[in-house]
């Protein structure tokens, strides 16, 4: 009976420590984060700063719904006191991996915080819409999140993570704002968003843009030549200026909605390139998440007819 008392009171001290058998506890080192995509990964460093360790699985135009797990990839969630990602199947490939970690350490969905009423559902997707960044208000949510997954795992710096949370999310309300009166310079009748596939109906619904994508909420999904003629004929009969290619996704599928707009006897043009599952490179401000969703409003603004910002 002594021995078992001795053995359970250093399980305890060591679960209290936020220890493992190989590891010095977290509060005396940094933490070892693994996350999935770059806006994640920002987000991150951003609220963990120097008591932080990230290794963001995804890179600059990689598609998170294609994206296959390699050997080092599942090694490196292994290592790690704490995997955070997008969930809703986002990261559809690697659902049952992610699963499995769930039951054998820290690991958490960052969407997790959103109310389910805010969330967006599609027809025929079993999950609801999980491109819940191009909403600036849901992104608080998901950086509330991990702010709270990070001072639940390493609580003698809870501190250091609500300051730079809520230097966060200051920002990020500053962006949401701004966007959203970026967008409102685009003349009413040409407010519609024509993209590869559907990953902004976020954006559409917070800043009152209307949205049309050839694909659904899944790159998986294959478009149609019914897809694309159904889209042709929504931006010929509005006369809008463009259409947008995106960062993540294969431009062919537009460059066959253009050729399909042309034939209804209306010229539309790529308005830019988009940054859409992914942001842009490392030390580039589209690098960031706030950098990407404040280009991606300057590109459908100024595409769509806006007037140019003064100054």
């Amino acid at each position: 009976m002594l021995v078992l008392a001795v053995c359970a009171v250093l399980l305890s001290g060591c679960a209290a420590r936020t220890v493992t058998a190989d590891r010095e506890p977290v509060a005396e080192r940094q933490v070892r984060v693994t996350t999935t995509t770059t806006m994640i990964t920002d987000a991150v460093h951003r609220i963990g700063g120097d008591r932080v360790q990230v290794t963001g699985l995804m890179g600059p135009g990689v598609d998170p719904h294609l994206f296959k797990a390699s050997a080092r990839d599942v090694r490196l969630l292994r290592d790690a006191d704490l995997i955070l990602y997008g969930g809703l199947g986002l990261e559809g490939k690697m659902g049952d991996l992610l699963a499995d970690l769930a039951a054998r350490q820290p690991t958490a969905a960052v969407t997790d915080g959103i109310p389910h009423t805010a969330l967006l559902t599609h027809p025929g997707s079993p999950e609801p819409d999980p491109h819940v960044w191009f909403d600036v208000a849901l992104w608080e949510d998901c950086a509330r999140t991990i702010a709270d997954r990070l001072s639940a795992l390493d609580p003698q710096h809870a501190d250091v993570y609500r300051v730079n949370l809520d230097s966060y999310l200051a920002e990020l309300t500053g962006l949401d704002a701004e966007v959203r009166e970026r967008i409102a310079a685009v003349p009413p009748g040409q407010r519609l968003l024509v993209t590869s596939h559907d990953a902004f109906a976020y954006f559409g619904r917070r800043y009152g843009i209307e949205v049309a994508a050839i694909q659904g909420i899944s790159t998986a999904a294959e478009a149609t030549t019914a897809d694309v003629e159904r889209v042709a004929e929504l931006l010929a009969s509005r006369r809008v200026p463009a259409a947008f290619i995106e960062t993540s996704v294969p431009r062919q599928t537009v460059d066959a909605l253009l050729a399909a707009t042309a034939e209804r006897g209306f010229r539309a043009s790529i308005g830019g390139e988009l940054y859409t599952d992914s942001a842009g490179e490392p030390g580039t401000p589209e690098g960031t998440y706030t950098g990407m969703v404040r280009k991606n409003a300057e590109l459908i603004a100024s595409a769509l007819g806006a007037p140019g910002r003064e100054g």
